[in-house]
């Protein structure tokens, strides 16, 4: 199993979803996107959403189910980060609880 972003703390994983989202929608101009600006409808379309969500699982290593692909998870950076850091820690207790159970 590899060792990553499963224990990242909220400003590295902004800054990671910074960097997708400034490669992944053509914004490598040097600006970054603020942390707390409505990326839906501005920056992300529905196909965009498709694309953000497959990110987010694969290199957060996290299941984004249905019922979490909503504003309140996804609409802004600091949103996406303060998801990905929840779902991070409920894998994590999930994890811990598998092994105190062995």
């Amino acid at each position: 199993m590899k060792e990553g972003p499963r224990s990242m703390e909220i400003p590295a994983i902004e800054m990671d979803i910074q960097k997708f989202l400034s490669e992944q929608f053509s914004f490598g101009d040097g600006h970054e996107i603020p942390r707390d600006r409505s990326l839906f409808g501005t920056v992300i379309d529905s196909t965009g959403t498709l694309v953000l969500v497959t990110y987010l699982q694969e290199h957060f290593e996290i299941v984004v189910d249905d019922e979490d692909v909503v504003p309140n998870n996804l609409d802004s950076i600091e949103k996406m980060a303060a998801f990905v850091a929840r779902k991070l820690q409920v894998k994590a207790h999930a994890r811990l609880g598998s092994a105190i159970l062995r």
